[in-house]
């Protein structure tokens, strides 16, 4: 995929709003029914384990069942996930400003995710709960896209190529190429916090963390002679989330809001990249050169709302004593 985009950039598609919501709620939905299903088998194989069988008498299922609930309850554990989802992101005003040449902006930017079309939303995650299981740490990195609609009308305001820019332009006749598809990238560090909740295998849970974007970037102007097409620091990120757990022995389901605000400052580079590390580690050569990036800089800020369902397998565990 990473050729063929080398070879031609197709412009953006605008996709109805109505539509782009629908995809996002069968996504959900799909999600929730993959959970559902996974459930199962792991259920089963737990109540196996633990000797319940419905030829028992009452107090042996009870016994067994108040064992399985022990081993459920939250503890010192680490939990390595893996998630899904899908975002929104607000609309956002970009700027670009190159010395000589170019310093304009654009408002209302809007931002399309495709989540469910290659590269997909996706996350993974790692977490440390701590003595108790009450709170803990979590590594989270997220995958998720911005892409521009290109083809819609937008209010432009400073210089472009020396000259004023219009009142109003299409998108797409001043940018052959603005979206972050490979993608908007989120690596943070949080803290978690569990709620006080009655029912042992469901844990809510709050936490906020920060960290850095490591965005694929795609941006050329119609009238630039090259492309900026590499992976990039472009700044920090803030997150808040929200969630619940459903523990059974060694597993975890989660359901999990997530609020995130990426201040992005976009090297232009005119450069087609390669892999991550190599492309950080020429931006930071450049940066200890003093080099200025060819076509100058953009920036905008990314805040989005995303909704997400995973799934983990917990390790290290000591389990809870025993009531």
């Amino acid at each position: 995929m990473k050729l063929l985009a080398s070879v031609a950039w197709p412009l953006a598609r605008p996709i109805g709003r109505r539509h782009r919501l629908a995809d996002a709620a069968m996504g959900i939905a799909a999600i929730a029914m993959t959970v559902a299903a996974t459930l199962a088998e792991p259920l089963d194989h737990a109540m196996q384990q633990a000797g319940i069988d419905t030829g028992k008498d009452t107090a042996s299922t009870r016994d067994a069942g108040s064992e399985l609930s022990r081993l459920a309850l939250p503890t010192r554990e680490v939990m390595i996930g893996a998630y899904a989802g899908a975002p929104y992101t607000y609309p956002s005003t970009v700027s670009l400003k190159k010395s000589g040449q170019h310093d304009f902006s654009v408002e209302d930017v809007e931002w399309e995710a495709k989540p469910f079309e290659s590269p997909i939303y996706y996350g993974a995650r790692v977490i440390r709960w701590f003595d108790g299981g009450r709170t803990g740490a979590m590594v989270d990195f997220t995958h998720s896209k911005a892409l521009s609609l290109l083809g819609q009308e937008k209010v432009f305001k400073g210089t472009i190529s020396g000259a004023p820019a219009p009142a109003k332009a299409i998108l797409g006749d001043v940018f052959r190429r603005l979206e972050f598809s490979h993608g908007h990238n989120m690596l943070t560090l949080n803290g978690l916090w569990r709620l006080a909740f009655n029912l042992p295998r469901l844990s809510p849970y709050v936490g906020a963390g920060i960290g850095i974007n490591l965005p694929h970037s795609e941006v050329q102007l119609k009238t630039a002679p090259g492309r900026t097409y590499e992976y990039q620091y472009t700044g920090p990120v803030a997150q808040a989330v929200i969630g619940i757990e459903f523990r059974v022995p060694r597993m975890s389901y989660f359901f999990e809001y997530k609020f995130s605000i990426a201040s992005y400052e976009v090297p232009l580079t005119h450069r087609d990249g390669s892999i991550l590390f190599v492309d950080l580690w020429r931006q930071f050569t450049r940066w200890l050169s003093g080099e200025e990036p060819p076509g100058g800089f953009a920036w905008t800020r990314l805040t989005s709302h995303q909704v997400i369902g995973g799934i983990g397998l917990r390790v290290g565990a000591t389990p809870a004593a025993a009531p």
